[in-house]
C-alpha cells in the first residue's frame, strides 16, 4: 500500500484533506474510488489508516479510521555532508540515507567546495519520496545550507558521539570501534577534495574525533552512506 503525507494532521483529526497535487494523483494517477483505503503519515510518526470519502482531481477527502505510531529510530544521527560537484550524487545520498534512516542532514560548505549553493526545496521533495516510498513516518530534518566553521562553531552538544571522517595521514579511530548502540551521533563528510587541514585541527579543537570509513578511498556521497549504514548496523537488535 502507498503512503501518502499531509504534515498538518493530528492524533486529534477525523479527516484528512489533500492538496491539488496529492488529490490529482489519487484521482488521476493512481485512479482511486471512493471507499478505497490509503495510509496517511504526518512525518512525525503518525500513520493514519484512512478511507476516501470524496476524490476529485482538485480536491480529495479521506475519513480517518485509526491512528498508529511508528517506533522512532533507536538513535539520533545528523550527517552534515558537503555537497557533491554532480548535485545528482548528492540527491542519490539523500535519497539512500533516508530510506536506511537518519535523522538530521545539514549541507556544508568546506575550503575545498565545487559546489556551493543547493537546491533546498527539490532536496525537500527527495526526501519527501524517499520517506514514502520506504513506508517510514518519520521525514528527516533538513537544514540549510552552513559554512563548515558555523556548523562546528555551533553551541549545540545534544549528540554523544562527533566525528569528522577525513583522509589525511595520521591518528585515527575506525568509525565502528567508536559507535556504540543507542548513542546519538554527529559526523561530518568532506567534499570530493576532502576537508582542508584547518578545517580538521578546528573540527578536533570542538571535540570531533577523527575516524576512517575503511582502507578504500570513497565518494563523498558513498561515505555518507557508509556511515549512515554502519550506524544503522550497531543500533540493530
Amino acid at each position: 500500500m502507498q503512503l501518502f503525507y499531509q504534515p498538518h494532521i493530528s492524533e486529534a483529526s477525523t479527516e484528512v484533506i489533500f492538496d491539488k497535487e496529492e488529490s490529482r494523483h489519487i484521482s488521476k494517477v493512481l485512479r482511486k474510488q471512493q471507499g478505497d483505503k490509503l495510509l496517511v503519515t504526518n512525518g512525525t510518526g503518525l500513520i493514519f489508516e484512512t478511507t476516501l470519502e470524496e476524490t476529485q482531481p482538485k480536491k480529495c477527502t479521506a475519513k480517518i479510521r485509526s491512528t498508529q505510531q511508528q517506533a522512532p529510530l533507536p538513535y539520533r544521527l545528523h550527517l552534515a555532508v558537503a555537497p557533491t560537484k554532480l548535485n545528482d550524487r548528492y540527491e542519490w545520498f539523500l535519497e539512500k540515507a533516508t530510506e536506511i534512516g537518519i535523522s538530521e542532514i545539514t549541507p556544508i560548505i568546506c575550503d575545498h567546495s565545487e559546489r556551493k549553493q543547493i537546491k533546498l526545496e527539490r532536496y525537500e521533495k527527495i526526501l519527501l519520496s524517499a520517506m514514502k516510498q520506504s513506508l517510514k513516518a518519520y521525514l528527516p530534518v533538513l537544514h540549510p545550507a552552513v559554512s563548515f566553521k558555523d556548523f562546528v562553531g555551533s553551541n549545540d552538544t545534544s549528540e554523544n558521539l562527533r566525528c569528522i571522517a577525513h583522509c589525511e595521514e595520521g591518528s585515527k579511530a575506525s568509525l565502528k570501534s567508536e559507535l556504540k548502540k543507542g548513542v546519538s551521533v554527529v559526523l561530518l563528510i568532506g567534499p570530493e577534495g576532502d576537508f582542508s587541514t584547518s578545517e580538521i585541527e578546528l573540527a578536533k579543537e570542538r571535540g570531533y574525533i577523527p575516524v576512517s570509513l575503511g582502507d578504500s578511498r570513497l565518494r563523498t556521497e558513498t561515505a555518507a552512506i557508509v556511515a549512515c549504514h554502519s550506524v544503522a548496523f550497531v543500533n540493530e537488535d
